[in-house]
């Protein structure tokens, strides 16, 4: 059919991550799902042998860094090369990791395989942010499962990695289960980023070495991509350029 757009090649034969359920409460859009009572009660109120633990969510891009075989790889959420993407932060991300240094860096602590999942914070979306750290903030390491799913690595194992490397996490709001307005009140100041006005929140339960549940508590008032030109009609805004 003519204008339709060739199939671009995903070096991990899939999508890089999925989309994050919200909780009770959070600012929905459209496609988006919410996890009903008994997993919203495991963040909010908490569970015999789980560990809950509430992060800061970040308003950006989702990107990923996959190590295949001795090849570092920029992906965009979709699991394509970022450096072939018609956005331009992308293809910023993409020419960010290409340099020598930047790839060894990443391939010391990936295994083939592996990729590490983030929030690639240049361009403003609906956020701005005052870094005080690089653009990538980096909150999942993906495993290729027994299943067919890939899975998380538990929090330890990535902050091990991101440790070794110098990588950022988000900034860390809460340990153990706490209700929702009490996650969106620990926000008003900002957040850990230097985010005028922090979206919201991820909650992440951990059962011994396994991610049991991961869901998101989004403010009302958030619009998705509210300062994106495309949306703005005004030129597009930074919070970092090379």
């Amino acid at each position: 059919m003519a204008g339709r757009q060739p199939r671009r090649e995903l070096p991990l034969g899939r999508a890089a991550y999925g989309r994050i359920a919200h909780l009770p409460g959070s600012r929905v859009g459209a496609g988006d799902r919410t996890v009903d009572a008994a997993h919203a009660a495991r963040c909010f109120v908490g569970r015999a042998g789980e560990v809950v633990l509430v992060e800061e969510k970040l308003d950006g891009s989702c990107v990923a860094i996959a190590r295949i075989g001795q090849d570092v790889v920029a992906l965009g959420r979709e699991g394509a090369r970022a450096a072939e993407s018609p956005n331009q932060a992308r293809q910023l991300f993409a020419a960010w990791l290409a340099p020598a240094p930047q790839r060894a860096r990443f391939a010391a602590v990936l295994e083939p395989g592996e990729w590490l999942v983030g929030e690639w914070l240049a361009l403003v979306h609906g956020t701005r942010y005052a870094l005080s750290h690089e653009p990538l903030v980096v909150f999942d390491l993906m495993r290729r499962g027994a299943g067919r799913e890939p899975e998380r690595a538990p929090r330890r194992v990535l902050a091990e990695r991101a440790a070794r490397a110098g990588l950022t996490l988000p900034a860390r709001v809460h340990d153990g289960a706490l209700p929702a307005e009490a996650a969106l009140a620990r926000l008003a100041a900002g957040g850990g980023h230097g985010a005028d006005h922090a979206e919201g929140v991820i909650y992440r339960v951990e059962a011994g070495e396994r991610v049991a549940l991961v869901a998101k508590l989004v403010r009302a008032d958030k619009r998705d991509g509210a300062l994106l030109p495309e949306n703005s009609g005004a030129p597009a805004l930074w919070n970092w350029r090379p």
